[in-house]
């Protein structure tokens, strides 16, 4: 099957091309939609179709690290589920399967920064119809969705404690990412140089400070979403304490 094979010329992506302007439509249409029925998602037989799509995730990676095999292209240094939006994907599922708020506070910040970032602007090889383009765009976009489901429909907001969370999660994995880069050669997080396709940190200046830039980012960003939801999340707790 060839849009299963190895990357030629007929797969080469090129952002904002017709394929790209399609997902960026499903991706914005679905998340209005999420936001419009989230009181029809609120009953009890989403339950199945939670785990269904937390299966799916799994499966879907799955198959990605098999075609790299399968394809020889897996490498330690590149291959391995420690980019920020795979932690997000794990979180993703983990979030899915148990509810616990834990996951959601670590992927909250990373989805709405991170996953809705590589959307539209991905580093990506593959363009339509190959399978590393469905693969890529339905889990950065599914991470992304499932975060605004739990906070939309289940209520899920983050605190001032989740922005700490957050930035601590990311700066007590920062030297083991630069640790394995150093013994793999490889480039996770684009600790090393930034992607060669067009992306966001094209914009935040030479290496190394697009990483001092994107850690302020972080930072600026993650308390602006909290300062946004803050009053949201309050009423939420009240509500349910009413209800109680």
């Amino acid at each position: 099957m060839k849009w299963f094979g190895p990357s030629n010329k007929s797969f080469e992506f090129d952002m904002f091309s017709d394929s790209h302007f399609v997902i960026l439509t499903i991706f914005i249409t679905v998340s209005i939609a999420i936001f419009l029925y989230r009181k029809d998602l609120k009953k009890d037989c989403w339950r199945k179709v939670e785990i269904g799509f937390a299966l799916s995730l799994i499966y879907t990676e799955i198959m990605n690290h098999v075609w790299m095999y399968v394809h020889g292209v897996w490498k330690l240094g590149r291959s391995m589920p420690l980019e920020l939006c795979n932690i997000g994907l794990l979180l993703t599922v983990a979030l899915l399967l148990t509810k616990r708020k834990i996951f959601f506070e670590l992927l909250f910040f990373i989805a709405i920064l991170g996953a809705t970032q590589a959307t539209f602007t991905p580093a990506l090889t593959y363009d339509f119809p190959h399978f590393r383009f469905f693969h890529f765009f339905y889990a950065h976009m599914m991470v992304v969705w499932v975060t605004l489901y739990f906070t939309w429909v289940k209520g899920y907001y983050p605190t001032f404690q989740s922005v700490l969370k957050v930035i601590a999660f990311i700066n007590l994995l920062l030297p083991v990412i630069l640790f394995v880069n150093k013994k793999a050669d490889g480039n996770y997080w684009f600790l090393r140089h930034k992607p060669q396709s067009p992306s966001f940190l094209d914009l935040l200046g030479p290496y190394p400070w697009y990483i001092f830039s994107l850690e302020c980012l972080l930072i600026i960003f993650s308390l602006i979403a909290w300062l946004i939801l803050r009053n949201r999340g309050k009423n939420q707790k009240e509500r349910s304490y009413a209800d109680y």
